[in-house]
C-alpha cells in the first residue's frame, strides 16, 4: 500500500516536469532558432518479492516476482530538427538549415546559436542583435594564385578570387564607406569568334587603368589576311588573322580616356598607338610586331606568330604561350594634366609616369561562319567606395562597389557538433560545448553540408498541435497518478478503523 503511494508520488512529479518542458516549448513556439525538447519518462527500481527459477526435474521454471516502485525522467531530449524559414527582407539576416550552428564569441567564450538576427555594428562589426556577441568568420583574401592580397602593393594581382577559410575564425568587419584601392591592368582576355567570311577590319577596345586608376581606352583591330596561304603541316592550317593598332586615328578623343574613332584596311594597321586622355597626348602603347592568329581548318584556335611565313610551304614559328604582350607607358598621367598651372591648350610638365606590360590571350577566340563578336575582359579597375553587401548560401559576403567591382569580403563560419543534442543550453537562444556534444568541427556551411538562407531566420522547431497532445496525455497521467494517492489514502483509513 505504501509503495503505490509513492509510485503515485512519483508519476506526479515526472508528469510535472514533463509539463512544465511542454509550457517551455510553447512559450518558445515564436523564438528565433529555438529548439524543442521532449521529455521521455523511464520506470524505477524493482522491489523483488521473489527471484526467478529455472526448470528442474518434473517442475517447470517460474519468473521473477517484483514489485515497480513508480516512474522517473529518463531523459530530457533537445531536439535538433530543422525550423521552418521565414524571409525577413534584411540582407544581414541568416537562416541555417541542416546540423550545423553559428559561432558568437564574447571575450575568449565561445557560444554556438541557430538564431540569425545579425547586423553590422557601428564600427563595422557583424554582430547578434541583443548582446552584441560577434559573429565569427574569416576575412583574410586570396588572389587566383592563392596569395594573400596587400592592397598597398602595386604590382600584386588585387583580384578577390577566394577567402582563406583554413585557419581560426575570428571578428567579421566590414566598415560602411570602406574605399576599394585602383589596381592597374595586367591582361586582357578575349573571347568570342571571328567570322571567317569577313571582309573587314573588327576595332575592339579595352580598357587600361593606371596604378592610379586613371582609365585608358584603347582600340585592337582584328583584320582577316586577305589570302589564305597554302601551309602544308600536320595540324591543317585555315585562316589567320592580323592584330594591331590602327594607324590613322581621330585627334579628338571622349573626355574620361574614350578611344578615339577608327578606320581604314589591314594595310593602315601598325605597331604603336598614341594614347589620349582629354584631347591631350599622354603616353604610347606599342607592340612587338604585327600578331598573326591561326586557326585550323574547323575553326578551333591554333597559335599566335609575330611575323607571315617564310613561303606558301613553310607554317610560321608558334609562341611558347597562345598570348602576346602590349607595352604601355604614359609620361603625362591625368593628375598632371588637370593640374592649374597647365597652360591653357597645352600639356602641363610631365609629373610621375606610368608602365606597364599586358598579356593579351587570345585562345579562346574561334573563328566560325557566324557573326563576330569579340569581347576584351581585361583586369584593374579605379578605386572605389563599398555601397551594399550581400550573403549566398554557403556564407560568403560580397561586397559591390562603386566602381562597378564586385569581391568576396569575408565568410560566415559554420560548426557541427557529432551530438549537437548533447550541447548545454546558456539562455538567449545560445549553447555551449559540453562533454557529451563532441568538439565543434568548424568549416564552411558548404564543406558541412549545410545551407545558409540570407535575409531570412530560422523559426522555432516546436510543433504547436503535437504539444498539445502531449499535453493533454499528460493531464490525464498526473489526474491518474493522483488517483493513486487518494485511492491509497483511503486504502490507508479502511485499515485503521478496522480498530475501532
Amino acid at each position: 500500500m505504501m509503495r503505490s503511494l509513492f509510485s503515485g508520488v512519483s508519476g506526479l512529479k515526472s508528469h510535472q516536469t514533463k509539463m512544465d518542458v511542454i509550457g517551455n516549448n510553447i512559450s518558445n513556439v515564436n523564438t528565433t532558432g529555438f529548439k524543442g525538447s521532449r521529455v521521455v519518462f523511464s520506470d524505477m527500481y524493482s522491489q523483488q518479492l521473489s527471484g526467478p527459477s529455472g526448470p528442474q526435474g518434473s517442475i517447470g521454471g517460474t519468473n521473477e516476482k517484483a514489485v515497480g516502485l513508480g516512474t522517473g525522467v529518463g531523459a530530457i531530449d533537445l531536439l535538433f530538427t530543422d525550423g521552418s524559414v521565414q524571409s525577413t527582407g534584411k540582407n544581414t539576416d541568416l537562416a541555417l538549415t541542416g546540423n550545423g550552428l553559428f559561432i558568437v564569441k564574447q571575450g575568449n567564450e565561445s557560444y554556438y546559436t541557430r538564431n540569425g538576427d545579425f547586423y553590422f555594428d557601428a564600427e563595422g562589426n557583424y554582430v547578434m542583435s541583443g548582446n552584441g556577441m560577434f559573429v565569427q568568420g574569416w576575412t583574410e583574401q586570396l588572389n587566383a594564385e592563392g596569395k594573400t592580397i596587400d592592397p598597398t602593393d602595386v604590382n600584386m594581382d588585387k583580384k578577390v578570387a577566394s577567402i582563406n577559410s583554413n585557419g581560426e575564425p575570428g571578428i567579421i568587419n566590414i566598415k560602411a564607406g570602406k574605399t576599394m584601392p585602383p589596381s592597374k591592368t595586367t591582361k586582357a582576355d578575349y573571347i568570342g569568334n571571328l567570322d571567317s567570311g569577313a571582309t573587314s577590319a573588327i576595332t575592339t577596345t579595352i580598357t587600361v587603368y593606371d596604378d592610379q586608376g586613371f582609365a585608358y581606352k584603347i582600340p585592337i583591330v582584328f583584320e582577316r589576311a586577305a589570302s589564305v596561304p597554302s601551309v602544308t603541316s600536320t595540324s591543317g592550317l585555315g585562316n589567320k588573322w592580323i592584330v594591331g593598332f590602327p594607324k590613322t586615328a581621330s585627334t579628338t578623343a571622349t573626355s574620361g580616356g574614350g578611344a578615339p574613332s577608327t578606320s581604314g584596311a589591314f594595310s593602315t594597321l601598325t605597331t604603336s598607338y598614341t594614347v589620349k586622355y582629354n584631347d591631350r597626348e599622354v603616353g604610347t602603347v606599342t607592340l612587338d610586331s604585327l600578331m598573326t592568329m591561326v586557326f585550323n581548318n574547323d575553326g578551333s584556335f591554333n597559335t599566335v606568330t609575330s611575323a607571315e611565313p617564310a613561303s606558301a610551304t613553310t607554317a610560321p614559328a608558334t609562341s611558347a604561350m597562345p598570348a602576346f604582350q602590349l607595352t604601355f607607358t604614359v609620361t603625362n598621367p591625368p593628375a598632371s594634366i588637370v593640374s592649374t598651372s597647365a597652360t591653357s591648350g597645352a600639356a602641363p610638365a610631365t609629373s610621375g609616369g606610368f608602365s606597364t606590360t599586358l598579356d593579351i590571350d587570345v585562345d579562346d577566340l574561334t573563328q566560325y561562319a557566324n557573326e563576330s563578336s569579340l569581347y576584351g575582359d581585361t583586369d584593374g579597375w579605379a578605386s572605389g567606395v563599398l555601397k551594399s553587401v550581400s550573403f549566398d548560401s554557403s556564407g560568403l559576403i560580397t561586397g559591390v562597389y562603386t566602381n562597378g567591382v564586385r569581391q568576396f569580403e569575408g565568410q560566415v563560419a559554420v560548426a557541427q557538433f557529432t551530438n549537437a543534442s548533447g550541447l548545454t543550453k546558456a539562455g538567449n537562444s545560445l549553447y555551449q560545448a559540453s562533454n557529451n556534444s563532441g568538439a565543434a568541427n568548424i568549416k564552411t556551411a558548404t564543406s558541412l553540408g549545410v545551407t545558409i538562407t540570407p535575409s531570412a531566420l530560422e523559426m522555432s522547431n516546436v510543433d504547436v498541435a503535437t504539444e498539445f497532445a502531449e499535453m493533454i496525455t499528460t493531464q490525464r497521467g498526473f489526474q491518474s497518478n493522483s488517483k493513486i494517492v487518494t485511492v491509497g489514502d483511503e486504502m490507508l483509513e479502511t485499515l485503521i478503523n478496522m480498530k475501532r
